[in-house]
């Protein structure tokens, strides 16, 4: 039975996006953990959206769901106006600067004034002032960096806290992430009840990963419980 096992380790939620979908299937036979490589920055399309769409459309698009990119702004008076936002405290702008600066759309230098391709210590440093004031997105965003170990050090259970926390105010992509995490035993004791527990809660609000996963593994359950007992 293959199971489907996402967890969004680069997928970085920008303000007012925190339920994005995302989707990946592994090709093993055993649970696998599939790290998603994308990240959707402001201003910019998910590539879910994008698909089959021709650049007159995607434009369209933008304009019917992003009507704030008709503000009359370049795009540096916008950062700058979010980057004010952000030191000014706002959590969601400090979500979405960090974004910026992981995806590379915020331009950062190396010590030698060479432009970094992006700036994930940077963009942690905006996830953590975001996360700090319990913004969802933020502990969300901070808990991908930490444990993949990009912009600070690796640490597996600070991501697991991170995770709760933003899945506890509702976050469906850390409901998820927490269901694969517990049923793999990623810095946790293995403990698929657990992992059942959070694929629910995620597929209660429609997250299409989260049912995929517990079919998965309710199907895997009743598979091996019909194997014990015909084993008698």
């Amino acid at each position: 039975m293959k199971l489907i096992a996402v967890l969004l380790t680069a997928l970085l939620l920008t303000m007012g996006c925190e339920n994005k979908d995302t989707s990946g299937k592994s090709s093993m036979d055993e649970p696998e953990i599939v790290l998603m490589d994308e990240s959707t920055s402001a201003g910019e399309l998910p590539t879910i959206l994008k698909e089959n769409l021709s650049a007159t459309e995607q434009d369209e698009l933008k304009k019917k769901i992003m009507p704030t990119l008709d503000d009359g702004l370049t795009p540096e008076q916008r950062f700058l106006n979010l980057r004010k936002e952000a030191e000014a405290g706002n959590a969601d702008a400090q979500n979405s600067l960090g974004s910026m600066f992981f995806s590379g759309e915020a331009i950062s230098r190396d010590a030698q004034g060479k432009v970094k391709d992006k700036d994930p210590e940077a963009a942690a440093g905006w996830f953590y002032r975001a996360a700090e004031q319990g913004h969802a997105g933020g502990q969300f965003n901070l808990a991908l960096l930490y444990f993949s170990g990009e912009g600070v050090e690796k640490d597996t259970a600070k991501a697991v806290e991170l995770f709760t926390k933003s899945a506890e105010q509702g976050n469906i992509d850390a409901q998820n992430n927490l269901g694969v995490i517990y049923l793999m035993g990623e810095g946790v004791g293995q403990n698929t009840a657990k992992a059942i527990e959070w694929f629910e809660k995620a597929a209660a609000q429609g997250n299409e990963e989260a049912i995929k996963n517990l079919e998965a593994v309710r199907a895997t359950y009743k598979d091996s419980r019909e194997t014990a007992g015909g084993q008698k």
